[in-house]
Order: structure tokens, then sequence, then C-alpha cells
């Protein structure tokens, strides 16, 4: 069975009509979807797929509750352990998802580190990601770390600076062969 780890930026709190195309097109072929439970994109694609009656989700959350299941699906729970906080705290679902999946869709506003975490542990783990980038408009199949570095290249200066804070980006070419990311 297909699953889809649909995630994204806190920040996007509407879907455009290509989003809601490509997540038409995973309704329509029947997959799982594997779901957080933030605001902001996680909500956004909770309210459509609940807005279409769609029940084969599954919202991923922390512990005890979740802190948005609209459809009131089924949920999976992750314990992070008691060292864990903030970033790493959630984390510890959105590694879960990756694993859980069979490819993602990721909803970047080009500046959230969460969402481009969630596309290196799908890369990590020789997933496909579909990541619709709000700054262009536009959705680019994203299949190696070449790929992804060609997507960052569309991201502000800012953005960049700040993600190698937290990731080592430049060693993301020497880790998988070299793709190119395509519109898709």
């Amino acid at each position: 069975m297909t699953k889809v780890f649909i995630g994204g930026s806190r920040a996007v709190n509407r879907l455009n009509p290509l989003v809601q195309a490509r997540t038409d097109n995973v309704i329509n072929q029947h997959f799982t979807v594997l779901i957080g439970d933030a605001n902001g994109a996680d909500k956004a694609i909770q309210r459509y797929l609940a807005s279409k009656g769609y029940n084969n989700v599954i919202v991923y959350c922390m512990e005890r509750k979740c802190r948005n299941n609209i459809g009131q699906w089924k949920t999976k729970r992750v314990e992070a352990g008691k060292d864990k906080r903030g970033f790493e705290y959630y984390a510890a679902k959105d590694i879960e998802m990756a694993k859980d999946a069979s490819y993602g869709f990721m909803i970047w506003d080009g500046r959230s580190k969460g969402t481009l975490n969630n596309i290196l542990n799908l890369l990590k783990l020789d997933k496909k990601v579909l990541v619709y980038f709000v700054p262009t408009s536009n959705c680019y199949t994203v299949t190696s770390y070449r790929d992804l570095l060609d997507l960052l290249g569309k991201c502000d200066e800012d953005a960049r600076q700040n993600f190698e804070k937290y990731f080592s980006l430049a060693e993301l070419t020497v880790l998988q062969p070299v793709g190119r990311i395509s519109t898709a």
C-alpha cells in the first residue's frame, strides 16, 4: 500500500489550486496520507482532506495529544524521549513519518528548516519527494541531494545561511549521485 507523507511550512495556511490538484491525485489513487498535527500546512491539508471526506489518513502526534486532527482520523503517537526539546522534539514525529512513507509531498516556503529537514529525511531513506515551492509557485521532483541543492539555489541568501547553521548542505553533493531537478 502506498503511503504519502504530506507536510510543509507552518507559514503556509492556504492551499493553492496546484497543491489541491496534487492532493486530489493522492486521493484518487486511494493512497494513505501520513500527516502531522501542526498548524500551517499540516492543518491546511487536514482541512482539505476533511472537506473531501477522505478517510485514508493517519495523523502523527507527539506522545499524549494531537494538536490538530480535523477529520478525527486514526493517530500514531510518537515518543521523543525526555532529553528532546523544541525542534528535536517534533522532528522525532517527522522521522517516523519519513520511515513509514513510500514518498513525500512537501509544501515549502523556502524558509522552514522543519520542512527542509523532512525533505532531507526522505532523501536519506532513498524516497522521492515532490516539493511545491511557494516562492516560484511550482512543483519540483527531488530524488537526489543534487536536486535539493538546485532547489536551495532558488532560496534567498538569508535562508540558505540559516540552513547552513543546522545542516551540512555543502557536503550533500558527495553523498549521492548527481540528479537533475525537474519541474513536475
